[in-house]
């Protein structure tokens, strides 16, 4: 298995859409309800913000390195 197959756990929309699930889980027990519809709609919320943080993170480290990239 080369690195190309694999992905970062947060780069997960399985683990995020289980991280909303407990969470909608837990709210369930204080008296909220979420439905599977906003429940899907929080996973691909979710998801694009990381990507959208991810990518803002990759670009600021490029951008202050000190060091150039090499062979």
């Amino acid at each position: 298995m080369n690195t190309y197959d694999t992905k970062g756990i947060f780069a997960s929309k399985t683990v995020w859409g289980g991280i909303v699930a407990l969470l909608a889980g837990g709210a369930a027990i204080f008296g909220y309800s979420v439905s599977e519809i906003d429940q899907a709609s929080l996973t691909e919320a979710i998801a694009g913000i990381a990507s959208a943080v991810g990518g803002i993170i990759a670009i600021y480290g490029r951008v202050t390195a000190t060091k150039a990239i090499g062979k």
